[in-house]
């Protein structure tokens, strides 16, 4: 687990800076600059487009890390990278064409409820153009370990623009024609980027004798755009489909509060950049018990950092939303309905690179996408009933369905649990401490009384789970961590 901490922590302190500046421009800079219409718009798009990435990726990113580490032949692996690079270019064409050709019709499909949404379909495609690009250049550094900067661009380069055009556009230096027109060219700058990136640690040697596995890598690309659109289905078809039923101020609102319950999945999303290729090579070794223990360390490590950040949000949400305008503050259902699914995909730990890295990835995907289809089902029954809390539901329900079939299926394959005695002791304190705290205000400053209890809730947390040794990482940290003071 020593590189897995290394890179897992700095990617951690990169993911968070980025959701920092995230937040900043989601919870205050959007809310209070632009007004909820345009602040829905900008949300669809940018949900329709993360929909859209993951046909015109083709199912690179995953295939990349899934085959690099198994060709021992230069000329095969060279070979191999040609494919990644063009492979994509199979279906963004086609697709191009049709959104040429069809521009009309999938404009009034997607304004069928909010005519403003028409004007802006270009967006989507070239926003989801660059996003698939820049996952198969950040793939490319992340088979040479190398997923620091990549972290970087994701996480951090993107937001901090936004924050400087926010900026801009709130001393009116730009309008909001160019500033939607800016975060397209923003996503394509990262791209750019991104690829010089990846082609510094390993240049390009552009090879059409593709490796004799072809039919292989093809086969799984294919079946990963299934399982890459499933994921993604579950996370942002809620956003596109309330765009559908409700007024467009209705995505803002919800875009907020998912927003909030979202930084709970940081730690996992910064840990799986190092474990997916791991995990990868492990199965390529076929070493079952280093499998085995990097299953259950990850999905330990991850449901504590996740539990502490669900009580952090849970027991500050109401002082939170005061300092937000007060059309957006009716999100607290939506925020923990959201949180628990949050919460239950981190516990999983590695589970999805076990899944997309072993032989029996086409099962697992078919299912997920007869998954998928239940999610839009529960989206079109619950949102027209119950708005945005429908569509949290619909969520939830979801995820709850498609984490417990992972969960089954990789027992069942593999003969292993993520849990261990210790996850039943992580939950005990969650619930102790959550509670306990949920109670606890002080009279002063939302902001203060925020501080105040946060740092309360993180000592007693980490002092019960050190005290009891729940976590022998922890625990061997804490002692380095007060061995330098």
């Amino acid at each position: 687990m020593g590189v897995v901490l290394k890179q897992s922590l700095n990617n951690t302190i990169i993911t968070y800076i980025g959701f920092g500046i995230g937040a900043v421009n989601t919870l205050f800079l959007y809310t209070y600059l632009l007004s909820a219409e345009f602040y829905g718009l900008v949300t669809v798009i940018l949900s329709a487009a993360a929909v859209l990435m993951p046909i015109l990726a083709f199912g690179v990113p995953n295939t990349l890390v899934r085959f690099f580490s198994s060709y021992r032949e230069t000329s095969e692996l060279n070979g191999f990278l040609t494919l990644m690079l063009f492979l994509p270019l199979g279906l963004i064409i086609p697709l191009w064409g049709i959104c040429f050709l069809a521009f009309e019709t999938i404009g009034s499909f997607l304004s069928k409820e909010n005519p403003i949404v028409k004007d802006y379909v270009w967006y989507v495609f070239f926003i989801a153009l660059s996003l698939a690009y820049f996952e198969i250049f950040y793939a490319w550094a992340k088979v040479h370990l190398k997923s620091v900067f990549g972290n970087f661009m994701k996480e951090v380069f993107v937001r901090a623009g936004t924050m400087v055009l926010l900026i801009l556009l709130y001393f009116k230096v730009i309008s909001i024609d160019i500033f939607l027109i800016a975060l397209v060219v923003l996503s394509l700058l990262r791209t750019i980027v991104m690829m010089f990136y990846a082609f510094k640690i390993r240049g390009p040697k552009l090879d059409i004798n593709f490796p004799k596995n072809t039919r292989s890598v093809f086969a799984y690309s294919s079946f990963i755009i299934l399982g890459a659109s499933v994921a993604v289905v579950l996370l942002e078809i809620d956003k596109v489909m309330i765009n559908q039923f409700l007024k467009i101020e209705n995505v803002a609102y919800y875009g907020v509060a998912t927003y909030i319950a979202l930084v709970i999945i940081v730690p996992s999303r910064s840990m799986h950049q190092i474990t997916y290729p791991l995990t990868a090579e492990l199965m390529n070794n076929n070493n079952r018990q280093g499998l085995k223990n990097l299953y259950q360390k990850s999905s330990l490590t991850l449901f504590i950092a996740a539990g502490l950040l669900f009580i952090l949000i849970i027991t500050n949400i109401h002082q939170l939303y005061q300092l937000m305008p007060a059309s957006y503050r009716g999100g607290f259902n939506v925020v923990f309905i959201v949180g628990l699914i949050k919460v239950y995909d981190s516990v999983l730990g590695n589970n999805n690179s076990i899944l997309f890295n072993s032989k029996y990835y086409k099962s697992i995907l078919v299912l997920g996408v007869i998954l998928a289809v239940s999610t839009i089902t529960f989206n079109l029954w619950l949102i027209p009933k119950f708005g945005i809390e429908g569509a949290a539901i619909a969520s939830f329900s979801a995820f709850f369905l498609y984490n417990t079939l992972k969960l089954t299926y990789v027992k069942m394959k593999f003969d292993m649990l993520p849990f261990t005695k210790s996850s039943l002791k992580v939950l005990g304190v969650i619930l102790v401490v959550g509670t306990g705290f949920y109670f606890l205000n002080f009279p002063f400053h939302p902001l203060i009384n925020i501080l105040l209890k946060g740092l309360l809730t993180v000592g007693f947390y980490i002092f019960i789970l050190h005290y009891f040794k729940i976590s022998e990482d922890l625990s061997d940290f804490l002692r380095k961590f007060i061995k330098k003071k």
